[in-house]
């Protein structure tokens, strides 16, 4: 910057969010052309931690767009790793397809998750539904919405009462030792769901159809989207033991139960797990 010259602007998480929701949407389509026309489908970490070409061709999508809408900026992407740019002004994170297992299975929970980060915050947020058409954005400071509605997070009920779900780590050994912090809470809480996509855990929780939420540890591009959504929504979240939310845990609730609901996590070890 010259001398007397203004500084530059801050990027605008409303337009942000605009171009995350723009690609999602074409993002999505592909997707389920992938889809329609039969995967090809491979292992990462795990047997259980599945890849397909659609996955692989979904994220190279986002990148070209992204080069192209906004070379400046930066990306980083569950299947291509990270490509950072010293000073960029935006950190976009990408998942390409979040519950890959369900797309593979023909379960219709998946979605692209795309999200913006300016210094380190993420200030925008998409997460798409391509089978059910179901669209989530956030933008920091503007509430979170679900199409038109907005979301107001979920109900505040008894934990006795609540509907709580959560995931699981894709290492057998860290998924057992899960298994049995989640039984222990089935006699704790209402009822359990795992449905097998962390973003849009988040955005369920989000919406009101879930009262509760944890898991960990996730990456990045798992929760980056959905807790922008969530906690734009009025979700009170943690990453347990005076942490916030990252990628060691994530957890969220309505604000009156969050502080009994975060106790109980670390009580039974939760925080520990990872």
């Amino acid at each position: 910057m010259t001398d007397g010259a203004p500084a530059a602007l801050p990027p605008d998480p409303v337009q942000l969010a605009d171009i995350a929701v723009e690609l999602a949407g074409r993002a999505g389509a592909l997707a389920l052309r992938y889809q329609e026309a039969g995967l090809s489908v491979s292992s990462k970490s795990s047997v259980t931690d599945v890849v397909t070409d659609a996955d692989r061709a979904v994220e190279d999508f986002l990148r070209t767009a992204l080069a192209e809408l906004r070379p400046a900026d930066s990306v980083i992407g569950e299947e291509a790793g990270a490509a950072e740019l010293t000073g960029a002004p935006v950190r976009w994170v990408l998942d390409p397809i979040d519950g890959t297992v369900n797309f593979v299975l023909g379960l219709p929970y998946f979605a692209v998750s795309i999200a913006a980060q300016v210094h380190g915050e993420t200030v925008a947020g998409c997460v798409f539904n391509p089978a059910s058409g179901e669209l989530f954005r956030a933008a920091a400071g503007h509430g979170a919405f679900l199409g038109d509605r907005r979301l107001t997070g979920p109900r505040s009920v008894p934990l006795d009462e609540a509907v709580l779900t959560t995931g699981f780590n894709y290492d057998p050994a860290r998924r057992a030792r899960q298994g049995r912090v989640a039984g222990e809470l089935l006699a704790r809480v209402g009822n359990l769901r795992r449905l097998g996509s962390a973003a849009l855990d988040l955005c369920t929780l989000a919406a009101g159809r879930v009262d509760l939420y944890y898991e960990g540890p996730l990456h990045e591009w798992d929760f980056a989207a959905g807790l922008l959504i969530a906690t734009e929504a009025g979700v009170a979240t943690s990453g347990l033991r005076g942490r916030p939310a990252g990628t060691h845990m994530v957890a969220g609730a309505h604000p009156e139960r969050a502080e009994e609901f975060f106790g109980l996590l670390t009580e039974l070890g939760v925080a520990d797990i990872g």
